[in-house]
């Protein structure tokens, strides 16, 4: 099992000296990927007196790509993963061109795990349909794929048109490898069909157990091999006393996860130093 980490998007604030040294100090621990979660538009919330969502205007992310291009130049081994990017409030070209950047760069070290969102004010204020993002995705899917591994590429779909036309340079991976999150039943079915891994935020059980077996039965039916379908889960490592790591991380590992990220988040850290030490202790007590 590869165990990587949440990048902390919430908590390690805006000075790139503070997000090298995080970046550096989890790949000198031996860490095999950062993960980095998407949103580009923060709704307010002072007219929005219902507002259910987790995050808001106030709440800072980093653009994973551009993290990313950063990271590449300022890392050498370690993974680099969207976990999720939203994928039908973008472009479906250019995600193809920015992963292809980030991949080249980082000497092929991009994995794309996309989603399909919850935030209808992003996907309004971005100028795509909220509505149909799950079925459109799958399309984009087939464009990114086509782009990633041709120099030119003609393509007449539903919502994609693209005549003769390319991306320059071509990315190391080729096709870039893409991870689906979410757990509706149609995504389950799209992970089995299309997808290199399904990453989940689920606790680990029977709900989960099942959930696995039914991706593979996809896979079967469209005559894929299910064991080539990663498994990655969150490991919310301040929701478990130290004393139960390893059983958690074991558990997963007899389900089939490959991978296991660890998010620091949430257990009042100051950053970055307060999430290094306590990586080190995890990294310390799992016998990484």
């Amino acid at each position: 099992m590869r165990i990587g980490v949440i990048f902390p998007q919430d908590e390690i604030g805006k000075d790139p000296g503070v997000i090298r040294e995080y970046a550096q100090a989890v790949e000198e621990m031996g860490y095999t990927h950062i993960l980095a979660t998407d949103h580009v538009l923060g709704a307010s919330t002072a007219n929005r007196l219902d507002w259910r969502g987790p995050y808001t205007n106030e709440s800072l992310f980093h653009e994973p790509f551009v993290l990313f291009g950063y990271l590449a130049a300022i890392t050498h081994r370690i993974e680099l993963m969207t976990g999720v990017i939203i994928l039908p409030q973008r472009q479906t070209a250019l995600v193809a061109k920015q992963a292809t950047e980030v991949d080249v760069l980082s000497g092929g070290r991009l994995r794309l795990g996309i989603g399909v969102g919850w935030n209808a004010v992003e996907f309004e204020g971005m100028g795509e349909n909220f509505h149909n993002r799950g079925i459109r995705s799958v399309e984009q899917v087939e464009v990114l794929r086509a782009l990633w591994t041709q120099p030119v590429v003609t393509f007449h779909g539903r919502w994609h048109h693209i005549n003769e036309a390319g991306i320059n340079p071509l990315p190391v991976q080729r096709p870039i490898p893409i991870w689906f999150g979410g757990h509706a039943e149609t995504t389950l079915r799209r992970i089995g069909q299309l997808g290199d891994g399904w990453y989940t935020l689920l606790s680990p059980g029977d709900e989960v157990q099942a959930m696995i077996e039914r991706i593979h039965g996809y896979a079967r039916d469209v005559g894929r091999n299910p064991s080539a379908i990663g498994i990655e889960t969150w490991f919310e490592i301040n929701e478990l006393p130290e004393r139960e790591w390893t059983r958690y991380v074991e558990t997963w590992r007899e389900l089939g996860a490959t991978h296991l990220t660890v998010n620091t988040m949430g257990a009042g850290l100051a950053a970055p130093q307060g999430h290094i030490e306590l990586l080190q202790r995890v990294k310390d007590v799992l016998g990484m």
